[in-house]
């Protein structure tokens, strides 16, 4: 037997100590004990809300008016129909807003005098779609450049309204991008150039893929807000999920189809929470380890 070789019978005959399993028995059992407690808490909590809802003076008549099954099973069918406008629209316009975004973010951090002029428009660009409020953009796009009567200019409500969903959030992403290219320390851009690269290449394979990983999770959030937006459209009589909604209620008078179509947004809203959730916690857990942002 040489030296390296381990003698027959010392493989895999590691025991556990008494001390280490009561230690693991004993997190085992708190485990069970917190979530037996967080069950019950959360069983107390939901009985006591529904108590207080139910015993409301008002709420025989809000129930027949915001939740009743009858218009709940019209609605359902119909607004999932309007619902496809609402991804589609979720799908072209986040790519068109991280694409114009990125442009938006390189143009404000292009260095040299002679890119002053496209630093400004850019900056200004971003300043004034990031206040000016989406339903006024939506208002102004939707309404007023049918009114111009422009030639080769669609009319149609989703195009329009997909433009003005862009512009707005095409600034909200330019500056996500932009904090994520100041992020990257200048050693970066320094060491890049040392090897030959130009600013240009130094710029598309150094800086733009560290920023772009450490800015995932505030983009997701921007989709998971585009998202819910895409609802806004209808104001121009696209026929969404939100829109199907409101011509079920303006026949009936009855506002459970709102409900419904809120119910539509928030089930396809949270796998896209929860993507987002498990990104941020797996990147924290690479810094956590050393690795790359």
């Amino acid at each position: 037997m040489t030296l390296t070789e381990e003698p027959e019978g010392t493989r895999d005959s590691y025991t556990p100590s008494r001390r280490r399993l009561e230690r693991e028995r004993f997190k085992r059992a708190r485990a069970r004990r917190a979530t037996a407690i967080a069950a019950l808490s959360t069983l107390v909590t939901g009985v006591a809300l529904y108590l207080v809802v139910v015993s409301a003076p008002g709420w025989p008549r809000t129930k027949e008016t915001f939740f009743d099954a009858g218009y709940a099973r019209e609605a359902l069918p119909k607004v999932l129909e309007g619902l496809w406008l609402n991804v589609r629209l979720l799908l072209v316009c986040g790519a068109a807003v991280l694409v114009l975004g990125m442009l938006i973010a390189v143009a404000r951090t292009l260095r040299g005098p002679v890119f002053f002029p496209l630093r400004v428009l850019a900056a200004a660009y971003t300043d004034f779609f990031r206040g000016l409020p989406l339903i006024i953009n939506l208002m102004i796009v939707v309404l007023g450049v049918p009114a111009l009567r422009l030639q080769g200019v669609t009319v149609d409500p989703v195009l329009l309204g997909g433009t003005a969903l862009t512009l707005t959030y095409s600034a909200y992403v330019a500056e996500v991008f932009r904090a994520g290219i100041e992020s990257v320390h200048p050693s970066q851009r320094a060491a890049a150039r040392s090897l030959g690269l130009t600013n240009r290449q130094a710029l598309r394979y150094v800086v733009l893929p560290q920023a772009v990983r450490r800015q995932v999770p505030p983009l997701l959030n921007d989709l998971v807000s585009l998202q819910k937006d895409t609802g806004l459209v209808s104001i121009g009589g696209a026929v969404d999920a939100v829109r199907a909604a409101d011509i079920i209620v303006g026949r009936s008078l009855n506002y459970t189809p709102y409900i419904v179509a809120g119910l539509v947004f928030v089930a396809l809203t949270i796998p896209m929470t929860r993507f987002t959730d498990w990104v941020t916690a797996r990147l924290d857990s690479r810094r956590t380890q050393g690795g790359t942002a």
